[in-house]
């Protein structure tokens, strides 16, 4: 590997998310270890692409839940970002094994490891899903760091990806008091904009389904942020020495209905829904704190433009 600022790993390093803080993090002059489940497979061919892949972008071979392939990737590294986590665009069968094995313990071992390597921050992404779904916090009020969901209600409501994050996050902060391994969390709402893989992901589908005709969809309230502003949140909750604890990430609090009239006014041709059944209530989440640890995001129009545009030249649309 060329000389370098440092190694870093990324876990699920071919997903959206992940392929996006590749990217970032290549740019800025750092080696990577990216780690994925079949390193020869072509739907990671994207990431011998980038720029400087070929001589900083190692890709590993592992498996959450099998702490010697994590243990390959990360040693030598001086911090990692643990972006691989499931994200379901159906109902789950078996949430046990699907969901919560690859979230909570998966998360468990990459953190052993990395105290195991000493590194010298772990950087997790979380969820807003595991702030919002806390049915006691004060309607109306403006959620922000100190809200948690609420693992019960999680439960009871079958909302297994929430409650997947939200167990993993704390029980991360758990194992860091414990261990006294630096953990910085950061939770990012809907993640929108351009994909780099070849694979449509489960958040970009949201986006997709309303420029495909469909009849009728929920008016929900969409809380939407860029996905290329999550890379930069991160690489922030890393670099920045006194980033500490969870951070919210998102950008754009929109309905459904409005988000549709917004893509309409720049692409008038698509088959927008034609009907909006109801959709859930207004919720509002707070990145202050992230603004000012100096976070930026981008204009909803640009996430637009900039995903669209994507979705045509890799014919997803079609």
């Amino acid at each position: 590997m060329a000389a370098t600022k440092g190694k870093l790993c990324v876990t699920g390093a071919g997903g959206y998310l992940g392929s996006w803080v590749v990217q970032l993090l290549l740019s800025k002059g750092y080696s990577v270890h990216g780690t994925v489940r079949e390193p020869a497979d072509a739907k990671y061919a994207h990431l011998s692409k980038l720029e400087k892949a070929s001589d900083n972008l190692k890709l590993f071979k592992a498996d959450l839940l099998d702490y010697n392939s994590l243990y390959s990737a990360v040693e030598g590294c001086s911090g990692v970002f643990h972006v691989a986590s499931p994200v379901p665009s159906i109902t789950v069968p078996n949430p046990e094994v699907e969901l919560m094995d690859p979230a909570v313990k998966g998360t468990l071992n990459v953190l052993e490891v990395c105290a195991q390597v000493k590194v010298k921050r772990v950087v997790v992404v979380s969820s807003g899903a595991a702030v919002s779904m806390n049915p006691s916090w004060p309607k109306g009020k403006v959620m922000d760091e100190s809200c948690w969901s609420n693992e019960e209600y999680c439960t009871s409501t079958k909302n297994w990806y929430c409650l997947s994050k939200t167990k993993a996050e704390s029980q991360a902060f758990e194992y860091a008091k414990q261990s006294g391994l630096d953990v910085v969390t950061v939770c990012p709402t809907l993640i929108w904009g351009p994909i780099l893989q070849s694979t449509v992901n489960a958040s970009s589908m949201a986006l997709i389904k309303l420029l495909k005709g469909y009849e009728t969809v929920e008016n929900k309230f969409r809380l939407v942020v860029d996905v290329r502003d999550v890379a930069e949140a991160l690489l922030l909750a890393y670099e920045k020495p006194e980033a500490e604890g969870r951070y919210i990430c998102s950008a754009h609090a929109v309905w459904t209905k409005d988000l549709v009239e917004k893509l309409r006014s720049i692409y008038p041709s698509f088959n927008y829904p034609k009907n909006f059944s109801e959709g859930g209530e207004e919720q509002k989440l707070s990145s202050e704190k992230l603004k000012r640890l100096g976070w930026r995001y981008r204009t909803l129009e640009e996430t637009l433009i900039d995903s669209v545009e994507r979705y045509h030249k890799t014919e997803i649309l079609d």
